[in-house]
């Protein structure tokens, strides 16, 4: 057997840690799909015409700036790359990152990996690239399907997040909710709650629900530029997404319905009763929801909405509803804020909720005052961090989409001052038309 040197052994000793710094500089690369992390600006209704599940396809006007977003969990040195085609000939395209510029020419009709370059993040968090058609050859700039990314030196594995898949509810945004805390053993007939949208807050695909129980919701959605809804919907207790295959027994039945109310079946989320009111409810302004639950006979239950109009000092009467198969009083009272329009999901919007309260059967009110923060499945698998809730000015406050960082762990109580100013309600003199 030969004998092993000295010089030997620190040539063993050399290339031994050689191989571990390589292993540790050669971090995989992480494929982040344009199809669930980029959007158009200015104009964001332009995304669905430019980015399809395939990637960004119809890039072709020279004022569609495209943001892609990713979530760094430290700061550092990386590395960017665009994953890209070019059908004809060749484009120049420009990159924004962490204010630095660069031109980039992206040309070959296959998909391709393009050095972006390397930068110093200065922070942990949201991080955006902005990329810019300059010039092109034939009629969109390129189509591209990926930013890739690389950490260079880390010490350790590091998971960048973002919408690796399921796209539709990663690019509307995750939901957040709050899950009010109730006094035990009451039979509770009516809960009272309001909203205050911040101006500027009232996003379009923004649902701001006031008072959710275990079978529906009552709250105001921003539909369109031109249209603003009060929404209320009973699920039927027969589980399914298409309202047509529901058994006659099981339907929910509408009993009465307001002045200029649209009724309607629903489905996707559950199928019921739905009911809707076009209402052009402002931002800046406080609006009040009040929701009756009680039982009719013969395992039924009523379920009827009504909307304050703050301006005319009016009550609306939204919808009542009979749900079968059910015997409760109102059970499960939550609040939650969602975008439910994909190409909205990078506009940030917030929502207060103030003054709960729910009235039992012996006629006592009781004061809400704390409520759970959660989050939805697109939060929980951290496909998105952009939410957060809290206390302000007496009001528990809901914010999320637009890609800010989170400062609130969900999943915690949140606890706002009492105000022990009780709704005054004339009960018996709610419209019934």
């Amino acid at each position: 057997m030969p004998k092993i040197t000295m010089y030997t052994k620190i040539r063993l000793i050399i290339s031994v840690f050689c191989l571990l710094s390589l292993q540790a500089v050669a971090q995989p690369k992480v494929r982040i799909p344009a199809a669930g992390n980029a959007w158009v600006s200015p104009n964001v209704f332009d995304s669905h015409q430019v980015i399809s599940r395939q990637g960004i396809t119809q890039w072709q006007k020279p004022d569609q700036t495209i943001d892609f977003y990713f979530y760094a969990p430290k700061t550092g040195k990386i590395k960017l790359w665009l994953t890209s085609k070019v059908n004809n000939g060749s484009s120049t395209i420009a990159t924004i990152f962490e204010g630095h510029y660069h031109t980039i020419k992206l040309s070959g009709s296959s998909f391709q990996e393009v050095f972006v370059g390397e930068y110093e993040l200065i922070k942990k968090g949201y991080q955006k690239l902005t990329i810019k058609g300059l010039s092109k050859a034939s009629s969109s700039y390129a189509q591209i399907s990926h930013l890739v990314l690389q950490f260079v030196n880390p010490t350790q594995p590091l998971s960048v997040l973002h919408v690796k898949n399921d796209f539709h509810f990663g690019r509307r945004g995750p939901s957040v909710h709050l899950a009010y805390t109730l006094p035990p053993q009451k039979n509770i007939r009516w809960f009272y709650n309001e909203i205050l949208v911040p101006r500027t807050q009232d996003v379009q695909g923004s649902y701001f629900m006031a008072i959710g129980f275990q079978q529906g919701y009552f709250g105001i959605q921003v539909n369109s530029p031109t249209e603003r809804r009060v929404l209320f919907s009973v699920w039927s207790p027969y589980k399914t997404d298409n309202p047509q295959t529901i058994p006659p027994e099981y339907r929910v039945k509408l009993l009465n319905k307001g002045k200029g109310v649209h009724t309607g079946k629903f489905g996707n989320e559950g199928s019921g009763g739905q009911s809707y009111k076009v209402f052009d409810w402002q931002a800046g302004i406080k609006y009040r929801f009040l929701l009756k639950g009680e039982p009719s006979g013969n395992q039924t239950t009523i379920f009827t909405a009504y909307f304050f109009d703050p301006v005319k000092k009016h009550w609306h009467l939204i919808a009542s509803f009979q749900r079968p198969k059910t015997n409760t009083y109102l059970k499960g009272y939550y609040s939650f804020l969602e975008n439910f329009i994909e190409d909205t999901g990078a506009q940030s919007r917030q929502v207060y909720f103030g003054n709960q309260w729910i009235g039992d059967t012996a006629g006592n009110w009781h004061e809400l005052t704390q409520a759970k923060f959660t989050v939805d499945a697109t939060a929980r698998k951290n496909a998105r961090k952009d939410y957060t809730g809290g206390v302000s000015g007496g009001y528990f406050y809901l914010k999320n989409c637009g890609f800010f960082n989170p400062d609130k762990a969900p999943n915690v109580l949140l606890k706002r001052a009492a105000t022990h100013h009780r709704p005054m309600l004339q009960l018996d003199a709610l419209p019934k038309h």
